[in-house]
């Protein structure tokens, strides 16, 4: 597969009134042409804050990112912000949590997708950038383009709002799709359309999606591999199936644990994940999920575990699959 793109050592400072707190600690991973990647993890693991620093939305006065981001070949954190904005939504598409407060409300809809459209090819005829925003509207599955191209997003229903900010991350046909927990303000089954919706596009155009997510059914349904964020870091990666059928790292396991399942009894119990995060304003000394860590050893609460390789393209920063302590 073509890698798309290539993140190494990203990390993420925001400055707080309390100092500075680190949401996103060094980590590593490449998106692949064509593919579906997911990170999930818990509210604060740092998902929001990894995908806007692809697109360097994170304020720039009160975020600091360092790493490299590598898309063909170039390091977007050393791009100027005049020169992100060739990127955004023409190489790299958005599609972010609340489409009430992500589109304009005084802007009609049609207008919103021309516009993105008409930003990267300011050349184009109006009438023809009209076009190509009906025909996104069709493409996402927006019924009678010509009435919601002149509708208000208010006057939309959630189903249409999300679908109508898919098209103006689509508009202009981005390599890479960025999707901020998409389905999250939806019901079950305008969310089953919406992902439906998304592979459908992804096939047809072979987009590479990031989606962040902390809805483990989404990424059943989704994803291709899978990246498992805790306190800024990557605990674990693999395939999905490898994920949902042999997951290596207590948190995942955990996390697993607490999800409902059909196959399982009725009364079968759900196991919590006890206690709370650390505190990303501290340094992590040792690793982060070490005091909820029912597995925890002494060299967990003194020292970060590296990712270890526990099959082929399967890693896992626990100890415990450390060789020199198997027995």
């Amino acid at each position: 597969m073509k890698k798309l793109l290539d993140v190494r050592k990203l990390h993420v400072k925001f400055s707080t009134l309390g100092g500075s707190l680190h949401a996103v600690r060094g980590i590593d991973f490449s998106l692949n042409e064509g593919e579906t990647l997911g990170i999930v993890g818990e509210s604060g693991c740092g998902k929001s804050a990894t995908a806007k620093a692809l697109m360097q939305l994170n304020p720039r006065h009160t975020s600091e990112l360092s790493g490299e981001i590598l898309y063909h070949g170039h390091n977007l954190l050393a791009f100027s912000e005049k020169k992100m904005q060739s990127v955004r939504g023409k190489e790299i598409g958005m599609i972010f949590q609340d489409p009430m407060t992500s589109l304009n409300p005084t802007i009609k809809v049609g207008r919103q997708i021309m516009e993105g459209y008409l930003r990267h090819f300011p050349g184009t005829p109006t009438k023809q950038a009209r076009k190509i925003a009906l025909d996104t509207l069709t493409k996402v599955g927006i019924p009678h383009p010509e009435e919601r191209f002149e509708a208000y997003p208010h006057t939309l229903s959630g189903g249409m709002r999300q679908r109508a900010m898919i098209a103006v991350a689509l508009a202009c046909e981005p390599k890479i799709l960025l999707a901020d927990e998409p389905t999250t303000a939806l019901d079950v089954t305008i969310q089953a359309q919406i992902l439906d919706l998304l592979k459908e596009i992804q096939k047809n155009t072979r987009t590479s999606i990031l989606l962040i997510t902390h809805d483990m059914s989404v990424v059943a349904k989704m994803c291709d591999r899978v990246i498992v964020m805790y306190a800024g870091q990557i605990v674990e990666c693999a395939s999905v199936e490898e994920i949902f059928t042999s997951p290596q790292h207590p948190y995942t396991q955990r996390l697993l644990s607490a999800i409902p399942r059909l196959n399982q009894p009725k009364d079968h119990p759900l196991v919590p994940i006890e206690g709370t995060p650390p505190n990303l304003s501290n340094p992590l000394k040792g690793c982060g999920f070490c005091a909820r860590c029912p597995f925890a050893m002494n060299i967990c609460a003194a020292q970060q575990p590296p990712l270890f390789e526990v099959s082929p393209n399967h890693v896992s920063a626990c100890f415990k699959h450390d060789p020199r302590i198997k027995t």
